[in-house]
């Protein structure tokens, strides 16, 4: 290219030209994929309908939340929900349209944990008088509510939850009672000003006897701001008891009662007692409809999938630094650096939302199952999901973060979407437990699967449960290669073998250091080798499904599969090298045996570079979902960011408000001092 024809070049222009070409490269189909994603077609035109008539509506346009106070915040988000059930009646949406509205906008809403947390748990536990008086109240929004458990002192730990239920035979009542600062029930979603009704987690009492956590249905009548500015629309706060009344019916007895006369009727399962197992660890992490998506599995997976398709956009328009064969700047996209970082999102997307399927399903079986009684799933999903809430969430966190951090500078930006997102997702880390807590509960899990397993003489693989099926190879070690070559890597059996490998080795390791002997990392280690086990055999299974597509589409999504599977062993080369199921090869000089799945991982991201636009078309975000400038369906990212500068209400004043208070007398105080030094040269 000539210095005239570069001098000609418009930087702008080119983004458009760039965006264009790219996805007219892409070999995929991006209906049939999309189709896949959204698990059909009528999902997906049911929520394109719902998302066209939102972004035409005054109410929900996003323009200036980004300029808004926390009050605005607020006030916002009961606005767009109030919107949401007018449009319902206006409409005539059925429940699961009305839910597929509210899981589109990407704002945390105070409806929510009514919809998540408080509504389920009440109809799942409640007894039939109070269901039957409250239940439709409930349903038709006559009442908000809130789930209080975590208390300023105790959160996770729910058995040392410190406020307290106590029944009084002679009134038929229960005093709830908060005796202590720290029994504060505290950073309650919906609590501060929108909840009029609340499900209390409070420990029960009887006869003075302290019979352990139990919930129970309070009417309530702001903290302040969270990190980063997260959670806006949500008014989080606090509550204390003191020695407050409420109806003995108002014990959500579903699964354990009080008679009449003060006698405890135990629940089917001892978890149950603690009504939270169901409601805390599982109904938040997985909604029954896997259109949800603000469930824990598949919200993860569509806020990622979010994140890479900004990214990827991004960096396909942005060129910086050589030039590469047309003479101008490369695209960003290019440099493995950038692709390296970015592809991998991408592929976690897609595994998330397709294991959020495979979930609801697993949680539907469970769910009936309990109201016949039956918990005999029960140990299991609470397992799988503790490990999960860890895995979606430490990924969903990190993966944000590194798509905005490779968009540089402008990645900073509010008006780039995704350091909102971060902000919002950054608590769930934290909410429902900390991870690292979590990951006790997986530990434990796969503890006692490892010893039902080697308690059976011979040990039986058939004793082992969906979930812990990898610890088969302790009794049949698979024949791998001690250094797979790249093309044993393309085979997605492997790394599916391997991971699930790695997983048994971990687990029998540390059972044979449990307790005192167990080092500080144990439980990490040990739940996210369990965690990638499982999910790599939900992927196997998913690679398997693939074959209701086109052939060209199968192969392209089996090769997004392949990368996670490829990356996730990447993840976890220091276990595989301990236990020396790779190997380096003897001699002298001994070479790295990993190099060959890195070239692996290297070779695919190249392959799947051309598709890479057409797989984030594929979620099927309009810009309005996005809410980005820097994830322009056009590429024009530019225009985009100059649009929404000039947005900004500090740019509607040439001299600001704060020039004569504090701009001013400093210049003039400088200006002092400078002719005070110059009157004494």
């Amino acid at each position: 290219m000539s210095v005239k024809s570069l001098t000609q070049y418009d930087v702008n222009e080119q983004t458009g030209i760039d965006m264009a070409n790219a996805r007219g490269a892409s070999t995929v189909g991006v209906e049939n994929v999309r189709d896949y994603l959204h698990h059909g077609r009528n999902e997906w035109l049911a929520r394109s309908m719902i998302v066209i008539l939102l972004e035409k509506d005054p109410v929900f346009d996003k323009s200036k939340r980004d300029f808004m106070s926390r009050t605005e915040r607020y006030e916002r988000g009961l606005a767009l929900t109030n919107r949401i059930y007018e449009l319902q009646t206006i409409h005539n949406w059925s429940d699961h349209e009305t839910t597929v509205a509210i899981s589109v906008l990407d704002e945390q809403l105070s409806i929510g944990l009514h919809n998540v947390a408080f509504q389920p748990v009440f109809m799942l536990q409640g007894g039939p008088t109070l269901i039957k008086k409250y239940g439709h109240l409930i349903a038709t929004r006559a009442i908000f509510g809130c789930y209080l458990q975590t208390e300023l002192g105790h959160g996770t730990n729910v058995s040392r939850l410190e406020t307290t239920a106590t029944f009084i035979p002679e009134t038929q009542e229960f005093e709830i009672h908060s005796p202590t600062l720290t029994s504060s029930k505290w950073w309650i979603g919906a609590l501060g000003k929108t909840a009029t009704h609340g499900v209390v987690q409070a420990k029960l009492i009887l006869g003075g006897k302290d019979i352990g956590p139990h919930l129970f249905f309070v009417q309530l009548r702001s903290m302040g701001p969270k990190a980063l500015a997260g959670f806006s629309p949500t008014d989080n706060g606090f509550a204390r008891f003191n020695h407050v009344r409420i109806p003995k019916e108002n014990m959500l007895s579903g699964f354990a009662q009080v008679t009449d006369d003060g006698k405890y009727v135990q629940p089917p399962h001892a978890k149950l007692s603690y009504g939270g197992v169901i409601s805390i660890l599982i109904y938040p992490r997985q909604q029954i409809s896997d259109i949800q998506f603000n469930s824990m599995v598949t919200g993860g997976g569509w806020l990622i999938a979010k994140a890479a398709t900004v990214s990827i956009r991004y960096a396909t328009v942005r060129r910086q630094g050589e030039r590469g064969p047309d003479g101008l700047e490369k695209q960003i996209i290019s440099y493995p650096s950038v692709y390296y970082r970015l592809l991998p999102i991408l592929s976690r997307a897609y595994m998330f939302l397709q294991l959020g399927r495979t979930l609801t399903t697993a949680f539907d079986t469970m769910s009936s199952r309990l109201k016949q009684g039956d918990t005999s799933l029960l140990a299991e999903m609470h397992a799988t999901t503790s490990g999960l809430k860890v895995y979606i969430s430490s990924n969903g966190v990190q993966d944000l973060e590194t798509a905005r951090r490779s968009m540089g500078g402008h990645g900073y930006s509010a008006f780039a979407g995704l350091g909102r997102l971060y902000a919002d997702y950054l608590p769930s880390v934290t909410y429902e437990g900390d991870n690292f807590v979590l990951d006790q509960q997986v530990v434990r899990s796969a503890l006692k699967s490892y010893r039902t397993l080697l308690a059976s003489k011979p040990p039986q693989a058939s004793s082992l449960t969906p979930s812990s099926r990898y610890l088969r190879h302790l009794i049949i070690h698979p024949a791998l290669p001690a250094s797979p070559t790249e093309q044993e890597w393309r085979d997605p059996a492997l790394a599916i073998v391997l991971l699930e490998l790695r997983a048994a080795l971990v687990v029998n390791e540390h059972a044979q250091h449990a307790g005192s002997e167990a080092d500080a990392s144990a439980n990490q280690r040990v739940s996210k080798a369990v965690t990638e086990a499982f999910v790599a055999a939900q992927v196997g299974d998913m690679i398997q499904s693939l074959s209701n597509l086109p052939e060209n589409d199968s192969a392209v999504v089996t090769k997004v599969f392949l990368l996670y599977l490829l990356t996730t062993v990447e993840g976890g080369l220091t276990d595989f090298l301990s236990f020396g199921v790779i190997r380096p090869t003897s001699g002298s000089a001994p070479k790295d045996p990993t190099r060959s799945v890195r070239l692996a991982i290297k070779h695919l991201c190249e392959e799947l570079l051309p598709e890479a636009i057409g797989l984030t078309d594929a979620f099927g975000f309009t810009d309005w979902d996005l809410d980005s400038a820097l994830g322009v369906y056009d590429g024009k990212v530019y225009e985009a960011l100059w649009e929404r500068v000039k947005a900004e209400p500090l740019n509607h004043t040439e001299v600001p408000a704060a020039y004569e208070e504090s701009i001013k007398p400093m210049l003039k105080r400088g200006q002092r001092q400078t002719d005070s030094v110059n009157s004494k040269l």
